[in-house]
């Protein structure tokens, strides 16, 4: 490390993520100064369950963020303040005098509550709670696994009821752990996560009382909801007298360290699925398309920015597919060079719904096509089908937001593994007929818990400062005919019919 970067001051960012926990150090240009990451167990105790161990994650997260101040040669005091950004929608119980959790972490990905979001949709559907929480009845989200746990561990809801148990997602969970644990430790989430929960009213920024009594949810479990952006406690342990000073849930941090701070300004993060969020300014924005209304965000005590969010369940895992399961490829950054031997897709189109279609569409009886073959399509058109297919429905959802909201999209802002791909990017820019954007730092998710953390405690003094910090690596301009996108935006639509009704309910 140069003299510079030892010099100081920092911040730095705790990402506990769904596979590892890490913690990054940025110094005041929004650089990477050191990285520390530890993975954490997959617990999956039946089919379409999956559990994390809460303990095992916060002894990681101690350990990631000794980690990464011993490989900056630094010491916490040369640390203005702490930032987290966390997986989504996991939920986790514990007990408030001892720290233990009562059950293992239930993650977002856990489909056990499905019977019971049915239960509770049951007299009206699974909007029953959309137009208070901008989200649609799904097990997705952290409300209905805390009602599951309050069911099913025994004494839990007794317990709950005597104020003997906090709830938590992750965010809330380190907070608490890092600022003193069962000895005065904070207990709040922010307005993003809390968002993600179905339990926040969007309104009121506050828990929905109603909501709270459908669910049968004590509010004595529930943290207090604050902005993304404030000193929440002081830490101590390995960062003895650092502030926490900001909370993101990962996709709402990579939309801030995106530096999206204005209306109609997006970014996607293109992995095994991908996940488009674009602000949509003060108001909440109802989605009539398929989308999710959330929070963006929230500094400190100015007005919350809403957003809406659209998810695409295949994209770099259908390249994954073409490698592993047809042996198409050897390796995942092959798919591009293979796609670039031919002009265009020779007529095939590639629809990957296999396990249905996500947004905008929402159809759990869609299963995957190539519609379009003739004897002239080669394994290089196939390829150049796989990504057009990620390409068309980032369209797909970036059209659902601007039906939605009336916004349309000025740019979208990238990040995610495949953005290494310059002919997908490409390809995306040509399809949404916008600019497409990578920034110099990939890691967008930590820098946004960093940025919020730093405009907390005044390390940057406002949002101006952070877009001057934002640089581009690489930009992507639309090359492509307004006739020839809309002849095979029509084709991709006529693929999507097709991969529609393929499972039939079975009475």
């Amino acid at each position: 490390m140069t003299d510079a970067h030892t010099a100081g001051p920092f911040i730095a960012a705790i990402d506990q993520g769904t596979t590892s926990s890490r913690c990054i150090v940025f110094d005041r240009d929004g650089r990477i100064v050191s990285v520390d990451q530890k993975e954490h167990e997959q617990i999956f105790p039946k089919p379409g369950w999956v559990e994390h161990n809460a303990s095992e994650i916060w002894t990681n997260v101690q350990q990631v963020v000794a980690g990464a101040l011993n490989k900056a040669g630094i010491t916490r005091d040369s640390l203005r303040a702490i930032g987290i950004t966390n997986q989504r929608e996991t939920t986790v119980l514990w007990d408030k005098d001892t720290g233990e959790p009562v059950h293992n972490a239930i993650v977002w990905q856990d489909t056990r509550t499905d019977t019971l979001c049915k239960e509770l949709g049951r007299n009206v559907d699974q909007d029953r709670f959309r137009r208070e929480t901008g989200l649609p009845l799904a097990s997705y989200f952290a409300g209905p696994k805390i009602r599951w746990l309050l069911d099913n561990v025994d004494g839990l809801r007794e317990r709950a009821e005597r104020g003997e148990i906090l709830f938590g997602t992750m965010d809330s969970w380190v907070i608490w752990n890092l600022t003193g644990g069962p000895s005065g430790g904070v207990h709040v989430t922010d307005v993003t996560n809390a968002s993600r929960t179905m339990l926040m009213n969007l309104d009121t920024m506050e828990w929905d009382e109603r909501i709270l009594a459908s669910m049968e949810i004590p509010a004595a479990v529930l943290p207090r909801i604050r902005s993304s952006a404030e000193v929440y406690g002081i830490a101590g342990g390995v960062l003895y007298g650092v502030p926490v000073a900001s909370a993101l849930g990962d996709q709402q941090a990579a939309l801030f360290g995106q530096t999206c701070f204005s209306e109609g300004e997006a970014k996607s993060t293109y992995g095994t699925g991908t996940f488009l969020v674009m602000n949509t300014g003060h108001q909440p924005v109802n989605s009539h398309s398929g989308l999710l209304t959330t929070v963006g965000y929230r500094i400190g005590r100015q007005a919350p920015v809403y957003a809406l969010e659209g998810s695409i369940a295949v994209t770099g895992s259908l390249v994954q597919w073409m490698r592993d399961q047809m042996g198409l490829i050897s390796t995942a950054a092959e798919i591009e060079t293979l796609a670039s031997t031919v002009d265009d897709n020779g007529g095939a189109y590639f629809v990957p719904a296999f396990s249905g279609l996500f947004a905008p569409y929402w159809r759990s009886d869609a299963r995957g096509v190539i519609a379009g073959l003739t004897r002239y399509v080669t394994k290089a058109h196939i390829a150049r089908a796989v990504l057009e297919a990620t390409a068309w429905q980032t369209r797909e959802i970036a059209d659902a937001m601007h039906k939605d909201s009336g916004v349309a999209l000025t740019a979208l802002k990238v990040d995610g593994g495949m953005t290494s791909n310059n002919l997908l990017m490409q390809t995306i820019s040509d399809f949404l007929d916008a600019p497409v954007v990578r920034p110099m730092i990939s890691e967008t998710t930590c820098l946004g818990a960093a940025y919020a953390a730093g405009l907390a405690v005044g390390f940057w003094p406002d949002t101006d400062a952070l877009r001057a910090n934002w640089h581009r690596a690489a930009e992507w301009t639309p090359r492509m005919e307004a006739a020839t996108r809309d002849r095979e935006y029509k084709h991709w639509n006529k693929a999507v019919e097709r991969s529609i009704g393929w499972i039939e309910e079975e009475h």
